[in-house]
């Protein structure tokens, strides 16, 4: 199985699929990397295909799958930043969860608590490490499962339905998975992108004070 596949983990694991990458990817550090969005917006298609396609789920369970996964992972990822996140944070060398951490803080400083919890589930990465940054800065219970519930809900029924209204409306959608899914995982990688050069003018900026 290919763990940077979405079609890859529906087609073997199917609803439980879905809970797991959402789980990791929100709850522990090590799922920065799976592929979060693109897996929500096809478990919607895959619930608009035929009973005898090779994948076909049903959306009520997608729907509570991905809430559960998002959810629970969210907590998680906040339970063990207030135990000891930040030695864990401090020991990890991979720079794609460091300039999430970045990311994660300007989202706090700018945003406050509320808006910054609920925005950091549509950012890659930054959702990662978002969960325990709060917990490292002991952001209250309360205020930090309010707004992740709120976002987390938005982000995996808002995914979710937006693929499974995609692929209603188009007749035979078997035919078009493949492009659509290839779609999806480009668009999904527009955030990334933008961090990207985000993160590269910092540094041109940081470099040269004067230009």
């Amino acid at each position: 199985m290919n763990p940077l596949s979405a079609t890859s983990w529906l087609s073997s694991l199917g609803t439980a699929g879905v809970f797991l990458v959402l789980f990791a990817e929100t709850g522990l550090l090590i799922g920065f990397f799976l592929p979060g969005d693109s897996l929500l917006f096809t478990a919607g298609l895959f619930c608009t295909t035929s009973a005898t396609a090779p994948v076909h789920l049903s959306l009520p369970a997608v729907l509570v799958a991905s809430a559960a996964g998002a959810l629970l992972g969210a907590q998680t990822g906040f339970l063990l930043g207030r135990r000891g996140g930040r030695a864990l944070l401090a020991r990890t060398r991979n720079r794609h969860l460091h300039q999430g951490l970045t990311r994660a803080e300007e989202l706090f400083g700018r945003y406050g608590h509320a808006k910054a919890i609920v925005l950091a589930r549509f950012v890659p990465v930054v959702r990662t490490v978002l969960n325990p940054l709060a917990g490292i800065l002991a952001v209250p219970a309360r205020t930090f499962t309010i707004w992740q519930t709120v976002g987390g809900l938005v982000w995996s029924a808002g995914l979710t339905l937006a693929g499974y209204l995609l692929g209603a409306s188009i007749p035979g959608i078997d035919q078009y998975l493949l492009p659509i899914v290839a779609l999806v995982v480009v668009i999904s990688l527009v955030p990334l992108a933008l961090e990207f050069r985000r993160d590269r003018r910092r540094r041109g900026e940081t470099r040269d004070p004067g230009a």
